[in-house]
């Protein structure tokens, strides 16, 4: 019994360490820029999933937070428009219960259920309550009727609204068929290859400027959590051989006030976390380059060139 007892303990001490050892493994693995996580902004297409590419035949994971504006709206409408039917419930139900109650109280002063309807007088102010009562019930209910119209009204001008602003006068037809398509060059697609190198090296770096300079405000917020964390864990992400193996384009398109492209990528590189204090690699192989396949979106105004192109996204394929 001792033996089976102890037995049974190290199977136990050896589960729990190696599953400590594949969570620290799989919590350290993707220390690259975007941490393995889906994250940024796509415009007026990040509710949908960019379109399968060879490079990335998958479905690509989808940005957190991204919500349908149909949904929104719904959801915006129900509450109010739900809590309409409680209202009148609670106030005919205030209203029985006020009959009731004074048929109870009469009930136990001793003139009975109805005391008081027997005179004439008494039949008289019975009726001119009823006529009192029935015109707060018509407009308690031209009331709740009239907010609950109020509501849906607005919802419906919001809902005719375009998402985005037209982009030309009477481009209605256009806005609704979605942005227009934008044709890249190749030097285009030089720089989405250049700027996959140079925002790993300036994360591996630790480099804030250099990424404030490659990625739109909210991929560099992320970055410096992601850099802040592994900071406070006393650990650094080294990042080296970065190279692009295949690529190609999922989609472009053209906003009234940006430019978007989105690029399915597979590539190398060695990715490796040390411990700062020692210099010990903590995760990854430093002789071993690894295989990645993303998806990133890349952001510029209108009309810049190529070498304006900033990171927007990150997904995983």
């Amino acid at each position: 019994m001792r033996r089976s007892t102890v037995s049974l303990a190290r199977r136990a001490a050896t589960a729990v360490a190696l599953v400590a050892a594949l969570s620290l493994t799989a919590g350290e693995a993707f220390a690259r820029a975007g941490g393995g996580k889906s994250s940024g902004s796509r415009g007026a297409f990040s509710n949908s999933a960019p379109p399968a590419t060879n490079t990335a035949p998958r479905q690509a994971q989808p940005l957190p937070g991204a919500q349908q504006p149909s949904q929104a709206l719904r959801q915006a409408g129900a509450a109010p428009q739900a809590a309409q039917p409680s209202r009148m419930r609670s106030l005919m139900g205030g209203l029985a219960m006020g009959f009731l109650g004074a048929g109870l109280f009469g009930l136990l002063s001793g003139g009975g259920l109805f005391s008081g309807l027997g005179s004439l007088m008494g039949m008289i102010g019975f009726l001119f309550q009823l006529a009192l009562i029935f015109l707060v019930v018509r407009l308690a209910i031209g009331f709740f009727r009239s907010r609950q119209a109020a509501p849906a009204a607005a919802g419906t001008a919001y809902a005719r609204q375009p998402s985005q602003p037209d982009w030309a006068p009477g481009a209605n037809a256009q806005a609704e068929a979605g942005p227009a398509p934008l044709s890249l060059s190749e030097h285009d697609f030089n720089s989405f290859e250049r700027l996959l190198g140079e925002i790993q090296d300036a994360y591996s770096r630790d480099d804030r400027h250099a990424l404030i300079q490659r990625a739109t405000p909210q991929m560099t917020g992320n970055f410096a959590r992601d850099l802040d964390e592994l900071s406070r864990k006393g650990q650094a992400n080294r990042l080296a051989e970065v190279k692009l193996l295949q690529g190609d384009l999922s989609e472009a398109w053209r906003e009234p006030t940006a430019e978007y492209a989105t690029v399915a990528m597979r590539y190398a590189l060695i990715d490796t976390t040390i411990d700062k204090a020692s210099g010990r690699i903590v995760a990854g192989d430093p002789h071993r380059a690894e295989e990645v396949t993303e998806i990133w979106t890349f952001v510029r105004r209108p009309g810049e060139s190529s070498e304006a192109w900033k990171l927007s996204a990150i997904q995983q394929a």
